[in-house]
């Protein structure tokens, strides 16, 4: 009998330790996907640190931005979410929150799904102990089963798109529906002036979604220069902030308004996670502009400001967590529809399935010497 090898951690700060599981029997609803790529989030650096504020069922398999190819599916296991054919040799994607379809939110804000009282998660809520033990991206497979879990979601991918790619979708969908937020709002429009706070991987697919829906021009404020900075402008960003050459608040918030003239910008999105953000991104913004903040997907801290500001200004303020089930076709088919128009693999380094391999995939990652750390088991399926 085959065996499996998976990545787990035992809590914040462990290191990465991999183990061997026996080959699974899948179930009629279920299927064995083959990791092609699976990236490094900042959610799980955030984990990996001990800043995420719910219990963790550690030991567990982080992952969830992952690509893959189904090698083994039961008899009911047909289509996937979006009713697409699905059969042994599919490429396919999933994603971390799958909203269970039944729960408040879910039947009656189908919009705010993503609010789900009762989702399923990949690479987070399912421990290691949990058989058959492969519930996130950094491994060689991971399992589905929509008996065990009838909130998973599958979504097929192109059969000619690569799984680097695909394992891409995830988080650029998440910058999708934030600026789906403020177009839904009436605060994104045809020709905007956009501000991305953050040069990091959701920082750097913001930039190339402002352009894609519509932005007349993107700045990005970030650092290091290299290898996010010159990638922003590689993406399209007209210009770029270096928060370690510009050190205090009031000089960036002068350098932005210098590079857009005029008053300020239309929009600007948070994907830094970083508490002092939120001040400043908002004297970037004109007098009656929007603020979408997405970056503070686990609890940063508390953010300092002053309430007569948002006020005065008359300004438009967003949340956006994650997406909705119906979100992630969206980020598949820009990924894919201009998939020569931005140097997407460019975000990606590679890192082997190993133990040295993943620490220093996290380890890079956490320094920001990598725009987009990526786990790949298998080199031959996304060469």
């Amino acid at each position: 009998m085959e065996h499996i090898r998976v990545c787990t951690h035992a809590g914040p700060g462990s290191e990465p330790v991999i183990r061997s599981v026996p080959w699974p029997k899948v179930g009629r609803k279920g299927a064995l996907i083959k990791i092609g790529a699976c990236g490094v989030c900042g959610t799980d650096l955030h984990i990996l640190k001990g800043h995420w504020p719910k219990p963790l069922p550690w030991p567990f398999t982080l992952g969830h931005e992952l690509g893959g190819i189904i090698v083994e599916c039961g008899d009911e296991f047909t289509e996937d979410f979006m009713s697409k054919p699905l059969k042994v040799g599919s490429k396919v994607m999933i994603p971390p929150l799958m909203p269970c379809g039944r729960c408040y939110y879910c039947i009656h804000y189908p919009q705010t799904a993503n609010k789900c009282l009762t989702p399923v998660y990949y690479g987070r809520y399912t421990g290691f102990d949990k058989p058959p033990h492969m519930w996130g991206g950094w491994a060689e497979y991971v399992y589905v089963d929509l008996d065990m879990l009838p909130g998973t979601k599958i979504y097929k991918l192109p059969d000619d798109m690569s799984l680097r790619l695909g394992a891409l979708s995830e988080p650029l969908t998440s910058c999708i529906r934030a600026f789906n937020r403020a177009s839904r709002a009436g605060s994104f429009s045809w020709g905007d002036t956009v501000v991305i706070q953050g040069s990091g991987p959701i920082g750097i697919l913001a930039v190339a979604a402002a352009q894609e829906m519509g932005a007349g021009r993107v700045i990005c404020v970030g650092a290091p220069e290299e290898p996010r900075l010159k990638l922003a402008r590689e993406f399209g960003a007209e210009a770029t902030v270096n928060i370690d050459e510009l050190k205090s608040p009031e000089a960036r918030i002068a350098r932005v308004r210098e590079i857009i003239g005029g008053f300020g910008a239309d929009l600007v999105m948070d994907c830094s996670g970083h508490p002092t953000a939120g001040p400043e991104g908002i004297e970037m913004l004109r007098d009656g502009g929007t603020y979408v903040e997405m970056g503070q997907f686990t609890d940063a801290g508390s953010i300092e400001t002053s309430w007569h500001r948002i006020c005065t200004k008359d300004l438009n303020v967003l949340g956006s967590w994650g997406f909705t089930g119906n979100d992630l076709p969206l980020g598949v088919d820009m990924l894919y529809r201009t998939r020569d128009n931005f140097p997407w693999t460019k975000m990606q380094t590679i890192y082997p399935f190993t133990e040295a391999g993943v620490a220093q995939a996290v380890s890079d990652a956490m320094a920001m010497k990598t725009v987009k750390s990526t786990i790949v088991p298998w080199p031959e399926l996304v060469e």
